[in-house]
Formats: structure tokens, sequence, C-alpha cells
């Protein structure tokens, strides 16, 4: 089916507004609002007036949606008036944009429906329940997990409400059809189209709500963007009373001018106007694009006959923090500024149908859709969940499938079953949304069953969310993996739904070590190294018919514990409240954006350490050049939209970087470099260990340290205060140590366990009870090694390298299991009870001066949750500058899991 191009034929976009015969009046203000299940809140003579006041949009997960809580998911009330004067209009819809997850709505006490499905427009009909002056509605929404409506699962908030506009629709008895799914009542196919012609099939649904027949006047009149009329077709009408119609008419359009996605977003304006004599009873006005989309398995995406690479990001809710989802039109259009700057040509609208505005955006912006229905994680295997995605699948084309730049309808996201009723459902849902919109195409994002499983090839495309690199494997696996699954799918259209690493713009390592993917630790340049490597290896494979980053934007996900910030899914390229651009961001700009771009990475890892260190910038310019402090380092190639300089020595103090490329580009950034006098103690030289399991330290053997020479270390924090002053006290002296850290106190301080590491120094295991392993049995040492391992890999990221017996109580047991891991066992040479009270600095310096002067120098051990020994550590430090002992710092390489 798909070794010739599939081309599409179609291409509308299509706007409500308020029209002449029809008024659409905003009901956003002046609600009430209880976030519980009220009995009896329907009733117009509930009193309501202890409620809170607000305004819509709004959700009641505002504040415990993105804290990484539990948020609440239930039941709550939303309360206003409405007061309905006498009026020619007759007919009186309220139009809801979106209530999650399920909403109830009374009017003056009497039921107007029920909506099931959070995230589509509907309608009521409440003509028969309304009377003239004051009406009291009442909506309950409830966002529980309801086992009959999707989403039942998912990597995000569900937020609670009524999260979009309401309105009031009145029209008179004979108007354009609203209760087709919430869709504008009027649909167009493109059934042909070349450089003479276009010919466009439009269907207008619409409805005789009166005692007596109609009679009516189509009229369909088709505009270029300068307004001028291209095209009117006018025909005669009749409709009995209560009936309802669809009207067919074909439009030819001569020397159509073609929606060119970004390049040229050209729309036409339609009309189509129900006249009652020469008065316009009602209209909806529709942009038009005019464009054929296509797919094939070797050249890829295809707009109007022509390779169109299509990449970009998906793109969750507009969100901001405070307000979850409950955002407007302002925050869209920010977020499209920044998407546009990026230079991509399509969005991945996930997990659910987006606002209106968003498709109206992307037509005049010119930008490629696949937008997809919440089957997300989870199913049920009942007819009422299935008919639940039939109505939301529905929904989402009625409502859209006029879009010029909607292209790909998507039926579903990673449901984590690979057996026959997962393959059959997304079977049908793909055969459903073929035969609401022949022309575009399905997709389903398939991640956890074998490449080549039915699931994942029963729509049209096949798409696969892949994150080598991050969750598994290493990023050199995207590439080969696509050529191997492309050459045994060679007739089948691959892509990818998903790719993407986690990144804190707080939190900063260069080079970076690997994060633990739920940990604490993700460091924003881990992020840029992903999408280095993965950028390069996609530009080669223009195949792939659309790939889409993992994440636009750092979003809301409740259960989500990582990174710098808890309740939050941070593989966005912009923050959550986006103010900050990754690294990644401008690397992706690079690759995309046509317009000149040059960006130096690293630049909010503002302190760094004395050279000689690699300076990286991103540039789209072929060669790039690097100054410091005015003086030119040299100029290199640009590879892969890489500039790098490897070596750049880098002296203590405020220091300039400023690059600049052959495209007229330049940047530059201020860094402080750290450095100490000569009378600091300072950190003579690094030792470099291998991970071989070994032991060093007290029976084992010492290091490989000269006389004057030591390696100072610290047991059992990280602690509040303490560990903080200990750390001041090495940072003046530029001392570097080895912390010996406690897996609980870890986890419950994992910013100061990370700011030690940041502050370069090496953490290291203590166990994660601290317990005297000689009491206990061979398998509760292991548990908690294995326990301490995981605290380790989730606050600070990678394996750890090296441990300390608790108590300096060494068990065969556990030793043997650390040898197998190859993971070094550190004990102690010189050590002083810093842990008895009653010491004072100088009693510990001293203390400290004779242990080392008896042993020759070794491995020292301190405790930095001591205040005697935060207190005493400045005056030790100055004691062994003053006699002339040299500091050793401890590293070990890093290894891959």
């Amino acid at each position: 089916m798909f070794r010739a191009a599939l081309t599409l034929l179609l291409g509308l976009s299509i706007t409500l507004q308020a029209q002449a015969g029809r008024t659409s009046t905003p009901l956003d203000g002046a609600w009430r609002f209880q976030r519980t299940d009220v009995a009896g809140a329907e009733a117009p003579g509930f009193d309501d007036a202890a409620w809170t006041a607000v305004a819509l949009p709004h959700t009641y997960n505002a504040d415990d949606g993105e804290t990484g809580g539990t948020p609440y998911r239930g039941a709550a009330w939303y309360r206003r008036t409405l007061d309905v004067p006498p009026g020619a209009a007759t007919r009186r819809f309220l139009e809801f944009d979106a209530a999650t997850l399920a909403a109830d709505v009374w009017v003056n006490g009497r039921h107007a429906g029920r909506h099931e499905g959070g995230y589509a427009r509907f309608r009521f009909n409440i003509t028969s329940l309304l009377r003239p002056g004051r009406n009291v509605l009442a909506v309950r929404v409830d966002n529980s997990k309801l086992p009959q409506v999707a989403p039942l699962g998912g990597d995000f908030t569900v937020f609670g409400g009524l999260i979009r506009p309401v309105r009031l629709i009145e029209t008179a008895d004979t108007h354009i059809e609203l209760l087709d799914h919430g869709g504008p009542g009027v649909r167009f196919d493109i059934e042909a189209l070349d450089a003479d012609q276009a010919r466009l099939k439009v269907q207008l649904q619409w409805r005789n709500d009166g005692a007596a027949p109609a009679r009516r006047e189509l009229r369909l009149t088709l505009r270029d963007a300068q307004g001028r009329s291209v095209v009117q077709q006018i025909r005669r009408l009749d409709l009995l009373a209560g009936a309802a119609d669809t009207v067919t008419a074909i439009l030819n359009v001569p020397k159509p001018h073609l929606w060119q996605g970004i390049k040229d977003p050209y729309l036409y304006r339609l009309s189509a106007e129900l006249m009652d004599g020469r008065e316009v009873a009602d209209a909806v006005q529709l942009p038009v694009g005019l464009r054929q989309f296509g797919v094939d398995p070797e050249r890829g995406f295809l707009l109007n006959g022509k390779p169109y690479p299509l990449y970009g990001v998906n793109y969750f809710h507009t969100g901001r923090p405070g307000r979850g989802v409950a955002v407007g039109r302002a925050e869209i259009d920010e977020d499209l500024r920044i998407l546009m700057d990026l230079g991509l040509t399509g969005l991945r609208l996930v997990h659910y149908q987006h606002p209106a505005y968003t498709y109206e955006r992307a037509d005049e912006l010119g930008l490629v859709l696949w937008t997809e229905i919440p089957l997300n994680s989870a199913m049920q295997e009942t007819p009422a969940f299935r008919d639940n995605l039939y109505g939301q699948l529905r929904e989402l084309v009625r409502q859209n499938r006029h879009h010029a730049s909607v292209a790909v309808w998507g039926v579903g996201n990673e449901v984590y079953r690979s057996d026959e009723p997962i393959r059959a459902l997304l079977a049908d849902l793909h055969a459903l949304a073929k035969r609401e919109d022949p022309a575009r195409l399905t997709s389903y994002a398939h991640c956890c069953a074998p490449d080549d499983h039915p699931m994942a090839l029963a729509t049209d495309l096949a798409s696969y969310n892949r994150y080598w690199g991050w969750y598994d494997g290493q990023f050199s696996d995207i590439g080969p993996w696509a050529d191997k699954l492309h050459a045994r799918l060679p007739a089948k259209p691959i892509g990818l739904g998903e790719y993407g690493a986690g990144a804190s713009a707080l939190q900063q390592e260069d080079p970076p070590r690997r994060p633990e993917p739920g940990g604490r630790w993700h460091p924003e340049q881990y992020q840029a190294l992903f999408h280095e490597a993965y950028a390069a290896q996609l530009e080669k494979r223009p195949y792939l018919w659309g790939r889409f980053i993992w994440l636009g934007f750092d979003h809301a996900a409740a259960n989500r514990h990582e990174g710098d910030t808890t309740g939050r899914n941070d593989k966005g390229l912009v923050t959550y409240d986006r103010r900050l651009l990754k690294d990644a961001y401008h690397l992706m700009r690079a690759w995309w954006q046509s317009k000149p771009v040059l960006h130096i990475a690293s630049q909010r890892l503002a302190t760094r350490p004395t050279g000689p260190v690699a300076i990286k910038a991103y540039s789209n310019a072929a060669k790039a050049t690097l100054q410091l402090n005015g003086k030119t380092v040299g100029t290199v190639d640009v590879v892969d939209r890489i500039a790098v300089w490897p070596a750049v020595e880098l002296t203590p103090g405020r220091v300039t970087l400023q690059v600049s490329d052959d495209r007229g580009s330049k940047e530059r950034v201020d860094l402080q470099i750290e450095g100490c006098g000569p009378e600091a103690l300072g950190t003579s030289r690094v030792l470099q260990l291998p991970r071989e399991g070994a032991a060093h330290g007290g029976a084992y053997g010492r290091l490989p340290l000269a006389a004057n020479e030591f390696v100072l270390s610290f047991d059992d924090g990280p602690r509040p205060g303490t560990t903080e002053r200990v750390l001041q006290a090495l940072k003046a002296e530029c001392a570097r140590a080895t912390f010996f850290m406690n897996g609980e106190p870890m986890l419950q301080h994992p910013a100061l366990a990370q700011r030690v590491r940041a502050e370069g120094h090496t953490v290291a295991m203590h166990g994660f009870k601290h317990l005297a392993f000689g009491e206990l049995p061979a398998k509760d040492q292991l548990a908690d090694l294995e326990a301490m391992q995981k605290a380790y890999r989730y606050v600070i990221g990678g394996e750890p390298a090296a441990w300390r017996f608790p108590y300096l109580a060494e068990t065969p047991t556990l030793r043997e299991a650390l040898r197998q891991q190859k993971v070094t066992v550190m004990s102690v040479e010189p050590g002083i009870e810093d842990w008895v009270p009653g010491k004072t600095p100088e009693m510990m310096a001293e203390g400290l001066l004779a242990a080392l002067r008896q042993t020759g120098g070794g491995i020292v051990l301190l405790h930095d949750v001591q205040e005697q020994t935060a207190a005493a550590l400045p005056l030790m430090l100055r004691r062994l500058k003053q006699e002339g002992w040299r500091l050793v710092h401890l590293q070990w390489p890093e290894s891959p899991r």
C-alpha cells in the first residue's frame, strides 16, 4: 500500500465565530466553586454563598497537581446564575470547550446532559430548560479514574475542572447543526487539486427546530487572503418542521494558491450562510488551506508532492506553575512563539485533544500536526470503554478535520500490554478514523512490545517511542535500530513519536555522568549530549516519516519525583515556567532554524575549575572562532552543528569567552574560574583509581601516596548545617575530599548531596542505614548495599564506585559482593576521634597532625555530621598547609550501567 506515496487530498481550517444571526456569550466569570461532592447542589435554591468565587478557565488541582504529591481526583461543583432576557433567538445551547473528565450539567435543577471525556468541546441544547429572567447553572465535574473513560493512565496530571471556556450560544430555530459531536456543522474534502483548479466538496448540516417548514438560501463564498471573492454559490433549501438535513455542494477554485507549511501557510476564507430573505439567519466562517499530504516509505513525509522533512516536539497542553492547564490564548501564543523560533515543521499534540485555538494557530503558522485521543497506558475490555474511545475519536475528528494543519489522527500511546484485545482495539480505532476521514493518516505511538508486533502495525504509520541512552542502551543505538527496522519493514513508513532525556537547568556538570532516569540529579549537559547524538543520526535517515522530541516544555506529572523538582517531567527543551531555554533547545535550533544561530553551551555553569577544559558552541555556520579575554584561541570546523575547542586553559578569576562564526553571529559569556592563592592548601593532584573491586587503607595497604600526601574523607552525611560548613571550609582552601554518605540522609537531603558532588568532591557509599554489618545476616547486608546503590543512583546519578563499612565493621560476604561489582572498599589510616565531645579546634588540629606524622600520610577519616568538626576544619586545613602536607583527591572513572 505504501510502496508508492500516499497522497491525501484535503485541507481546511475552521474557526467558529459569532456571526450575524448567531450570538456567543462568554460565561467565564461569576462562578461559585466547591472541591467536594455536595448532595443537592444542582437545586436552584441551594445556598452556595460560602463557596469560593472563581473565573474560568479553572482547575481544582492547581495546588496539588504539580508538586509531586497525590492530587485530588474526585468530584467538584461549579454554580452560577444566568440572566436571559426575552429576545429574537429561540434556540440556546451551552458550549463547554472542555471539562475534565466527566461533567453533568443542570439548568434550574433539571438535568441537561452528561459528557464523558475531558478534552473535547461539547454542547447541550438547553432551550426547554431556560426561562426569562434569572436561571441557575450547576455543573458537577469529576476527574476520578472512571473505568469507562479514557485516559485510564499516563505520565501526566489529570487536572480536574472547567479547564477551558464556557459559552451560551443563541440561534434562530433554523440553524447550522451544533450537536454533531461538538463540530462546526460544516465539513470539506478536497476531491482534486492541481495547478489549474481545486475541487472542494462542501457538506453543511442544518436543522429546523421550529414548528413550521423553513425555506432558506445557502450562500457559500470563498475569499482569498485579501478578502476578494474567488467563487460563490447560492442555492435554495427547504426543510420540514423538526427535521435535519445535510446539503452537499461543489466549489471549483481556479489557480489555487497552495498551503505550503511554514514557508507559505496561505489560507482562504469560506463563509457558509443561511439566508432568510436578505437577513443572515446563521453562519459559520472557516479558513481553508489547500494542500496535499503524503508519506513515502523511502522519502518520508511529502507536502504537495515534494519531500517535506517533518520534525518537531511533543507539545503537551499549555501549562503554567500555579495554574496547571487552566490557561488561555496568551499562553498558547507564547508557547508557539518559542517553538516556532526552533525552526520546527510539525508538532505532535499529546496525549489528548488540545484547545481549538492551538489548531487555528497551527493553520496560520504552517505547522503540520499529529493529534490524538487519550488511549494511554491502559485499557478496559468493556463495551463502555470502547464506546467512550469511539466517542472521543469522533469528537477529535469532527471538531478538527477541517484544519489544514492536521495530517495524522493518533489512536493511542504506549498501552502496556501486547495481547489480542489491544491489537483489535487499535485496529477498530484505525478503521473508525478512516470512516470518519478517509483522507488523513493514522498512527499509534508504540513502545513496549516487538517493533513488528501487530499492534505496532495496526495504523497507516508505524511510530515508535525510543529513549536509548536514557532509560537503557546507548546514544549510538538509535541509528542502527532505525536502519534494521526499515530493512525489515521496507513498505511501512516508520517514524519516531518520542525520544529525549531529562534535564534540570539548575543542575550543572561538565562533563556529565549518566543520570538515573528517576533520580534527583539530571544535569542539563547530559540532555544536550543525548540530542547531539540523536540529531546527527536522525538527520541521515530521510526515510523517517517524522521525528518528535519528548518534550517541548517540562510538564506536570504528579507521580514523578526526579530532577530538581517533584511532580515534574523534566525532559522539556524549555522549563515549565517558560523562563529558561535549555542547551538542547539551542542545539536543535542550530539544526532546524534557517536563520543564523550561535550559542555557547553550559553558560549556567558560570563557576568552573581551572583549565584545561573543553569549550563548546552550537552553530549552523561552517566555522567558528573562540576568543579568551580578547585573544584568539583558534578557529574550528562546525561538525553536526557543534564547534569544540578541546583544551582551553582557564586561569583563576573572571574570564570572558567570545565565539563568532562565519555567518556573522557573535556571543560572549563571562565566567568565574575558581582558583586559590599560594596561602591556600589546595589540591595537589588527582589520583584516578580503576574500577576493579580493590581495597585500600588500613590492613589492605596504602594508596600510592608520597610520604607527605594524604586523602581527606568524611563519613555519615549529608546533614544540613554541618555539611554546608564543611563545604564552605573546603572551598575556601580549594580542597577536594571524598564524602562517604549514608543512603537515608542522602534521600532526605538530595539537594545538599548534589551540592557536594557539584562542588567537585567525590561521593561514595557508607551504607544505607549505617549499620554494624558484623551483626547482620548476609541477606540483610546485601539488601542494605542494594538500597544504598539505589539511593545513590536516584540522587547523584551514575554508578557508585567506592564503599566504606560503617564503624569499619568489614564482613566477608559484603566484601566479596563489592569485589564482584568492582566497587572499591576504602578503610582509613590516620583517624581522629572527632565524635568525642569537648574537643577544641586546636586539640583536633593537633590530633590530626600527630596522626599524620605517625603514619606518614594516608586516608584521613572525619565526620561531616559533627559540629565540632565543622568548627575545627578551617584551622585543621591551615595547619596542614603550614606543615607542608599535600592533599590528594580520589576519583574513579564512570561506569555504564
